[in-house]
């Protein structure tokens, strides 16, 4: 027996012992089967409302969890283009960073030998080039063979694709073909972040080397965070784009509003389905990865439904109490469904009259008088 139980027959006590034991006779309540009589003193002391079953709208709630996430575009690793030892950093995890601004700077020879034979080969090109419009002058005098020619615009574009590889490989890690031919060669090249954000993930210092194929840092931009939810498989055809999403973060009390954006087409191992959903509010102190508790709000029908004061549970069944007389009151068992502000969804037997005047207030107060009689 549980603590309301207990306290229900507390108050079922009491009212037993409100009378004198002359009086007892007329005030006790008297049990017959699945009906309970109630003495007018009793009525008055219990105060009860009455009702009738209502038709309402309740919406059919579906329960999930998940983690807030971002975009992948909201999120970036940072490695080096080309290996080397980092120089310089003083990036910490939770640091907030500007689109574009130097992370890392690192050191090595192998750009300096890059830059020189990209140097070298914008001078063979211009060299080749040369060649090939002196020789494509001396083909029209029909001086040269068409042989000589042939080569030299070989040996041209042959260069001119050396040097246009050695430029997109300087692009890369950040250096300009231009700067170089004005400034000279450098031994540092500079380490960017694509976008703004914080930086989640560092796993460098100075003097370490990195190659092109470490992560180096991680940085997510949480101004666009959402809600990725798991729906059990069995609840997937009851799900809608646009429906409400209630969620509550581990941390919170109060219920956060989401709207469902994308459902998943794949099941995982676990039966389940990724739903992405936007939250109404974005929150810069949200943090990607927090876990939550949520539910969906699925189309809604009418059902018949009841106050929750209404419905009581006695060893897992669920019972209504109806009014057969002034005093005569009989509990009747139902099944309940989904509950939504302060209403059940009641199942009803089939031979249930609608008509009858249902306890809407005080049925608590019933069900530990009759158990108290029977016991």
């Amino acid at each position: 027996m549980n603590l309301t139980q207990i306290s229900l027959l507390s108050v079922a006590a009491f009212l037993f012992s409100c009378t004198n034991p002359e009086q007892a006779k007329e005030t006790e309540s008297r049990t017959h089967g699945n009906a309970l009589h109630l003495s007018d003193e009793q009525l008055q002391t219990i105060g009860l409302q009455l009702g009738k079953i209502e038709t309402r709208k309740i919406s059919n709630l579906i329960r999930v969890n998940g983690t807030l996430d971002v975009p992948p575009q909201n999120m970036v690793t940072i490695a080096a283009p080309m290996g080397g030892f980092v120089k310089h950093t003083e990036l910490l995890q939770g640091m907030q960073v500007k689109q574009g601004q130097v992370v890392a700077t690192l050191e090595h020879q192998d750009y300096i030998q890059l830059q020189q034979d990209y140097l070298d080969s914008k001078t063979q090109l211009e060299f080749q080039e040369l060649e090939y419009k002196r020789q494509q002058e001396l083909a029209g005098e029909n001086v040269n063979a068409t042989k000589v020619l042939q080569q030299a615009q070989s040996n041209y574009f042959s260069a001119k694709a050396k040097e246009e590889g050695l430029r997109a490989r300087l692009k890369m890690i950040g250096l300009s073909a231009e700067a170089i031919q004005k400034d000279g060669i450098k031994s540092i090249i500079s380490i960017t972040t694509p976008i703004a954000g914080y930086v989640t993930e560092v796993n460098v210092n100075r003097g370490k080397y990195v190659n092109s194929a470490d992560i180096m840092f991680k940085i997510v931009d949480t101004e666009h965070l959402h809600a990725e939810a798991q729906v059990f498989e069995k609840d997937i055809m009851r799900l809608r784009i646009g429906q409400t999403m209630k969620l509550v973060l581990a941390n919170e009390k109060e219920a956060r509003i989401a709207t469902v954006y994308l459902i998943g087409k794949e099941i995982s191992a676990e039966r389940t389905v990724r739903v992405h959903c936007h939250l109404e509010k974005e929150d810069p102190l949200l943090i990607p990865g927090m876990y939550f508790t949520a539910t969906i709000e699925a189309d809604s029908s009418p059902v018949q439904a009841l106050p929750e004061t209404a419905v009581v549970s006695y060893d897992g069944v669920h019972y209504i109490f109806i009014q057969k007389s002034k005093n005569e009151f009989n509990w009747v068992e139902v099944e309940t469904g989904i509950s939504e502000s302060g209403f059940t969804h009641v199942i009803l037997p089939a031979d249930f009259d609608a008509n009858a005047n249902v306890v809407m207030q005080g049925a608590f107060t019933l069900l530990s008088l009759l158990k108290n009689s029977e016991e």
